[in-house]
């Protein structure tokens, strides 16, 4: 038996709100455990990855080269997965990076305020864009998705003209936020 319009509906309304929830609730968590290898340059690749294949998804489909696009995209949703696996991994595993804390005490002290000055401002404007963006991409891409295994073309492009920019922006300021607090880790 097939899903229906509906009980899709319902299924990316609730995974919309409990990836966020559970991503939230673990950052409360520490796990006493050394990962064998630093993954925030890892997933900030994999960011990059998908930054540059949705580009290419969107020429591919462009130039009307249907099973390209649709094997791009599924490539960048398994992509995003990894990224929040990793993503949760290392936050569950490790302390938080202070931007600005160039002694690396976990705090930022008024000589480092003073350092890093007004990029700080752009830092927490990117971040908190990058995080807000990122909770209003799932049930876009989502959508999207199921709206495209439906056929259901129209309404899959109407919404992937919007979800297309979210996620490019996504994408490339989670780069953008781990070279900028790379210095610091």
């Amino acid at each position: 038996m097939g899903k229906t319009k509906d009980s899709y509906s319902i299924w990316i309304k609730i995974v919309s709100v409990v990836i966020p929830i559970v991503v939230a609730l673990l950052f409360t968590v520490k796990i006493e455990y050394s990962l064998p290898i630093f993954l925030p340059p890892i997933y900030s690749s994999i960011n990059a990855l998908t930054a540059l294949l949705l580009v290419l998804a969107l020429i591919a489909i462009k130039n009307k080269k249907i099973k390209l696009h649709e094997n791009l995209m599924k490539i960048c949703i398994g992509l995003s997965l990894i990224f929040l696996l990793m993503y949760i991994a290392y936050h569950i595993t490790s302390t938080s990076t202070v931007f600005g804390d160039l002694n690396k005490d976990g705090t930022r002290d008024l000589h480092e305020k003073s350092h890093v000055g007004n990029t700080l401002y752009i830092y927490a404007f990117i971040l908190i864009s990058h995080i807000l963006l990122s909770i209003a991409l799932i049930p876009m891409v989502l959508t999207s998705y199921v709206r495209a295994i439906q056929m259901r073309f129209d309404p899959h492009k109407k919404i992937a003209k919007i979800t297309f920019p979210v996620w490019i922006y996504v994408t490339i300021t989670g780069v953008v936020v781990y070279l900028m607090i790379s210095p610091y880790y």
